[in-house]
């Protein structure tokens, strides 16, 4: 069984769009050729209406399966709450060879908003206002072969991109105020540790009804090994200061890689490991081993301001391999 994240950044075929979807195509098609993989766990999936005004469709992303020989898989998708149908923008979706069951999204479900008074907001409302995540977290069962059941948890946390304020910003990037900017980095910091902790309540409800799950949580945490969100989902023994909550530890694959070679992500020439894959002791042990396809990876900033339509992601993927 072969295992790939991969966050393929605002995926569209929306010809409003700067890069054609067929110059991404010819990109990404051959990256998850390349992949080989039986289950794919994407982030950053964007929906469109088709003209006839039905209900909005994942278009992009069939075409790239189609192109790059997974167009058979069975699928799962996040959805609008209101409409039942994909989100927009950045919708988690998950291909799999085998049958997916039990599909299911979480986004303040385990966790309640917490309520917040802001403090620099311009005019003050005064008012307790919720502080509700960005995205939800898509779950879902995978048949594998052989009758053991796949838990599968795809994710893509929070930003540490600074949450609004209400009369804060003076443009899409830049803000009125340090004092802001800095509570609107706490509202994101907020929003990144919540979703990881109701991702782990997730992994604790299906270790409380099979204690040897095999549990694999994926996806783009915007956070590395130490930040908060990271430490929260992967619940480590020296953290949790009992060693009979051991088997409740999610290991993360990269471990396996030495360091230099760890990084999915170019930031300002900073090397980071932003996109995970953790797993369960019990699918640990049919781990063989790990790759992170980041050969070709380019600079995010640089290519955001200096490259006209990048068809690229500067997301590299994950895909690891179990026997």
């Amino acid at each position: 069984m072969r295992l790939a994240s991969y966050n393929v950044e605002n995926l569209t075929d929306d010809a409003r769009q700067d890069t054609r979807l067929e110059d991404r195509l010819a990109i990404l098609a051959p990256q998850l050729k390349r992949m080989r993989a039986d289950i794919l766990c994407f982030q950053e999936v964007d929906a469109t209406r088709p003209e006839s005004g039905a209900p909005r469709e994942i278009g992009a992303l069939k075409r790239l399966a189609e192109a790059s020989g997974y167009g058979d898989y069975h699928s799962a998708c996040t959805v609008h709450p209101d409409t039942g149908h994909p989100r927009d923008k950045h919708n988690l979706v998950i291909l799999s060879r085998w049958p997916v069951r039990d599909v299911r999204q979480m986004q303040n479900e385990l966790v309640a908003p917490p309520l917040y008074r802001y403090v620099t907001a311009e005019p003050d409302a005064g008012e307790l206002t919720p502080v509700l995540w960005d995205r939800p977290v898509l779950t879902a069962t995978i048949e594998l072969p052989g009758g053991r059941p796949l838990r599968l948890v795809n994710m893509h946390l929070k930003s540490p991109q600074a949450s609004v304020v209400p009369g804060q910003k003076s443009g899409p990037f830049s803000w009125k105020t340090a004092s802001g900017w800095a509570e609107g980095f706490y509202l994101a910091t907020l929003k990144q540790a919540g979703q990881a902790l109701e991702a782990r309540l997730l992994i604790d409800s299906l270790f409380d009804s099979e204690p040897d799950a095999l549990i694999a949580v994926v996806g783009d945490f915007n956070a590395q090994e130490g930040d908060a969100a990271f430490r929260i989902l992967t619940a480590e023994v020296g953290d949790t200061g009992n060693g009979r909550l051991a088997g409740r530890t999610l290991v993360p694959l990269e471990h396996s890689l030495p360091e230099s070679r760890r990084f999915t992500v170019i930031h300002r020439g900073r090397k980071l490991m932003l996109d995970h894959l953790l797993v369960s002791r019990a699918l640990l042990g049919s781990y063989r081993g790990i790759e992170i396809h980041n050969e070709a990876l380019t600079d995010d900033l640089v290519g955001a301001t200096l490259v006209d339509s990048a068809p690229e992601s500067f997301h590299a993927p994950v895909v690891a391999e179990f026997d």
